[in-house]
């Protein structure tokens, strides 16, 4: 009697007790699904912003390498170009040495007191320029011939300009 009294009341609770465990099972499992969507979703939703995130840092590197050629081709420019400015340069103060080298040799050839009335009419720093580049016989024939005033003032400017060479 004790086994059939075990058997119905195993039989009788199995039943409910198999029902409430397939019932917590449907729960768990419907609890479980919105936290699975959940996290599935946040997942996805990171993957997107982390996809758009290096699309992004994409172009920024395709616009920094765009804007490093350019800057390279303007370099590149910018260096032709300084050195057509520095041949230019050149080219014009030979130009300019040769000018006043010719126009040293007009004024040395001249007779001095025809020079004198022009160097009277000069600036000193103008006129002294002139007479530093002249054979020291020329110059000095020009000065004799000058006002005593504008030989002095051409005087001091050629030695102010002998005193900051000693100087240097």
């Amino acid at each position: 009697m004790l086994i059939v009294s075990a058997a119905a009341r195993f039989a009788v609770q199995t039943g409910p007790a198999i029902a409430a465990i397939s019932e917590t099972s449907k729960d768990d499992a419907t609890e479980g699904a919105p936290l699975q969507d959940g996290l599935l979703s946040a997942l996805q939703d990171r993957e997107r912003a982390l996809s758009q995130r290096e699309t992004a840092l994409g172009q920024r590197l395709a616009a920094i390498e765009e804007a490093e050629a350019a800057l390279q081709e303007k370099l590149a420019e910018l260096s032709a170009a300084e050195e057509a400015l520095l041949s230019t340069i050149a080219m014009a103060e030979t130009a300019a040495s040769t000018d006043i080298a010719q126009l040293t040799t007009v004024y040395e050839n001249m007779k001095p007191k025809e020079a004198a009335a022009l160097f009277s009419e000069m600036s000193p720093d103008f006129a002294a320029g002139f007479l530093a580049l002249m054979r020291p016989d020329t110059a000095a024939a020009i000065m004799t011939e000058l006002d005593p005033i504008d030989a002095y003032a051409f005087s001091v400017v050629l030695a102010g300009r002998n005193a900051d060479e000693a100087s240097r």
